[in-house]
């Protein structure tokens, strides 16, 4: 848990840095710093970022294999350090858009690699709370830059407005980067998968503390054996990877696009727009916005913990999809019945409308998400393949948040039918086509998808006993002995 908890560091980022900038340009004296920057230049602020993102995505499919999860991370956060030391020491708009690159680059990078190093030190039962632990980071970082954005309206004008809460990021990089290069175990699966049997031998016992030695020997040999099969058929064409794993590699990527397409960053950037339209005050809108992140934060917190694991993945995205089309149809009847007059009441409603999304989004889809789409790939393909799901998410995000302020202009509340359609779509084709992994190792999970799954033979559990036995004075190994 602590491990997951350091690790979801790099997602609380991206959360926090994605959210803060709201409040950031529209600080007066952040304008009255920059001269007052055009609507194509604050525009650049958004975009340069969002385009970061995509670097990192795009870097992640080619170097994460390569560099491996830990070394990955790290860099991640030598270069979101650099970015949010530019942005808080920014001396004119160049140097700022510069930050706001390396930041969106970094965060692009970690968003998803953190599911995937999760997913590979997490025991089955377990591993929807671990890996859901890197979705409560974005929700957390969502929450605190609300929060931040908030305390700061009320700050005395000039530059420590925006300052302050950019510069609230640099610590947790290079924390991150300290807990990476200390403590923080690397991946046993990825360390198999490069030949450091022995390394990957010692880095399981650390994390399968919760393994008697029969059982630390019987899950090593079957995660070894599942992933030397893997590797023998390894490929490295993109048409090969598509006949031979299509359906993986749609539900991983389409699981990462759907996030989006159910209008929750529309709804969560332009939430202020929203209330504005029924009337409500400047500060009363801010902190609406703060509570909006914290009720979305809590209910991802709790059913992280107490039902993906339990439940299963599989009925939490059908569950929260289908709560998502009723409460988006919901929120857009309230709000064109009662934005445009007196009555508070009804305001109320239309304010709950916002609200009961945050609790089926945050609670039932953005944990699971990300969870799901590592732990269905193949080793092989499973940095690869996030990097490509997370590109997609960056992709389509940025298409409809630019949209956004026009489409609530032009046709209003109308524009929540958009993500009800999508997400009815993404309900059927997880009805079909999303099988369930809970309670499964990362191994056994492709049988859900029709791959071969290859068992230990006893000769191949008994050398590895054998292997076991003989590295009996290791400090690791006298710690299993001891639990048994």
């Amino acid at each position: 848990m602590g491990v997951a908890a350091f690790a979801a560091i790099g997602t609380f980022l991206f959360g926090f840095d994605s959210g803060i900038v709201t409040t950031t340009i529209a600080h007066q004296s952040w304008k009255d710093y920059f001269n007052h920057p055009t609507t194509a230049q604050t525009g650049a602020v958004v975009a340069t970022y969002i385009a970061g993102e995509c670097v990192g995505g795009i870097f992640q499919i080619f170097a994460g294999d390569r560099l491996g999860r830990l070394r990955l991370m790290q860099l991640m956060c030598i270069i979101v350090t650099i970015g949010t030391v530019l942005q808080t020491a920014s001396v004119n708009f160049g140097m700022f858009l510069a930050g706001r690159i390396f930041a969106g680059m970094a965060v692009g990078g970690l968003i998803g690699t953190v599911p995937v190093y999760l997913s590979e030190i997490s025991a089955p039962h377990h591993r929807g709370l671990i890996g859901g632990i890197s979705g409560c980071g974005i929700s957390f970082g969502t929450m605190m830059s609300n929060w931040v954005g908030f305390a700061c309206s009320y700050a005395p004008y000039g530059a420590t407005q925006w300052r302050l809460p950019l510069g609230l990021q640099i610590p947790f990089g290079i924390i991150l980067f300290i807990g990476l290069l200390t403590f923080m175990p690397d991946s046993p699966r990825q360390l198999v998968r490069d030949g450091q049997i022995e390394k990957a031998r010692r880095e399981f016992i650390k994390i399968r503390r919760d393994l008697n030695a029969d059982e630390v020997h019987q899950e090593f040999a079957f995660m070894q054996t599942q992933i030397e099969y893997e590797m023998q058929r390894e490929i490295k064409s993109y048409r090969e990877i598509w006949r031979l794993f299509k359906h993986r590699v749609l539900v991983a990527v389409g699981v990462q696009t759907m996030t989006s397409l159910t209008g929750t960053n529309v709804i969560s950037y332009y939430q202020t727009i929203l209330y504005k339209s029924l009337g409500i005050s400047s500060t009363t809108i801010l902190c609406l916005a703060a509570v909006y992140g914290t009720v979305g934060f809590l209910c991802n917190c709790l059913t992280s913990a107490f039902l993906t694991d339990q439940w299963g993945r599989r009925k939490m995205l059908i569950s929260g999809l289908a709560g998502i089309v009723i409460v988006e149809i919901y929120a857009a009847i309230m709000q064109m019945k009662f934005q445009n007059t007196e009555n508070s009441v009804g305001k109320a409603f239309a304010v709950l409308g916002i609200y009961l999304f945050a609790v089926v989004y945050y609670g039932m889809i953005n944990s699971t998400t990300w969870t799901y789409g590592a732990e269905i790939l193949p080793i092989a393909l499973r940095s690869r393949v996030m990097g490509l799901g997370a590109l997609g998410h960056f992709v389509v995000n940025v298409a409809i948040t630019e949209a956004g302020p026009t489409a609530f202009a032009k046709i209003k509340q109308n524009y929540y039918y958009v993500f009800v359609s999508c997400s009815f779509f993404f309900l059927v084709m997880a009805y079909f086509f999303f099988p369930e992994t809970k309670q499964r190792s990362l191994e056994e999970i492709a049988a859900a998808f029709g791959d071969k799954v290859v068992l230990p033979d006893e000769n191949g559990v008994a050398v590895e006993e054998a292997i076991f036995r003989d590295k009996g004075d290791s400090e690791e190994v006298e710690v299993v002995r001891e639990r048994v």
